[in-house]
């Protein structure tokens, strides 16, 4: 007897301009501007491109060339400033600083909150490559936290590097806009083994459930 082999059932694709759309209602939430921005930029370019074609007299095939053009130079000044506008639709929320560390999802761990005090300042533990990094949010007493917090990740994972990052616009501070590029930017102390090891060690250690703020988070921005 032979047996039937069991149909798969198709997987529901989420449909492409998904990204996008979220994308551009955070941006047109903080920048209302957007749509007429977006489309004055598609335009313009279209309009060198056909300018360029009747000085050569081919308007017809400058327009032609020119409509992927104008369509890449508008995305690129999307993401711009959709990059900027995410960053600004949840600087100040509780967390914001966990959102955008567990954004980077290449060779980094995060684990959130794992301490906070009343005040809402709190301390986020990353693992990745360079060691490990604590980043603290909030006021003066966060200090305070960062070093309790180094000394508990010091015992249970001894001669690993341990960075402290403070998120803020003050001096010493690093802006939650530039913190992914900030932790991108350490320099590799650790094998892939240890990177494993280290978070196997701490991931006992755990964190605090905490909200986060929602919406699409930048990493990169990339649009398809």
């Amino acid at each position: 007897m032979f047996k039937r082999k069991k149909s798969k059932e198709p997987k529901i694709k989420k449909p492409r301009f998904q990204a996008f759309r979220d994308a551009y209602k955070v941006t047109r939430s903080v920048k209302p501007w957007i749509g007429t921005a977006l489309i004055a930029t598609f335009v313009i370019v279209l309009a060198i491109g056909v300018s360029l074609g009747f000085v050569f007299n081919r308007p017809i095939y400058g327009g032609f060339v020119t409509v992927p053009l104008a369509a890449l130079a508008t995305m690129f000044f999307f993401t711009r400033v959709a990059g900027s506008a995410a960053y600004a639709n949840i600087e100040g929320q509780m967390g914001a600083g966990a959102s955008v560390l567990m954004a980077i999802r290449k060779g980094w761990t995060t684990t959130p909150a794992v301490a906070v005090n009343r005040q809402q300042d709190m301390v986020h533990r990353s693992v990745g490559r360079a060691g490990i990094v604590l980043t603290g949010e909030g006021g003066f007493a966060v200090r305070q936290m960062l070093q309790d917090e180094k000394r508990k990740a010091e015992r249970f994972a001894p001669g690993v590097p341990i960075i402290e990052i403070f998120v803020g616009d003050g001096e010493g501070q690093v802006p939650l806009r530039k913190l992914q590029k900030r932790l991108k930017k350490l320099p590799k102390k650790l094998s892939a083994h240890q990177m494993r090891e280290v978070r196997a060690r701490l991931k006992a250690v755990g964190g605090m459930s905490m909200p986060i703020p929602k919406g699409p988070m930048p990493k990169g921005i990339k649009i398809r």
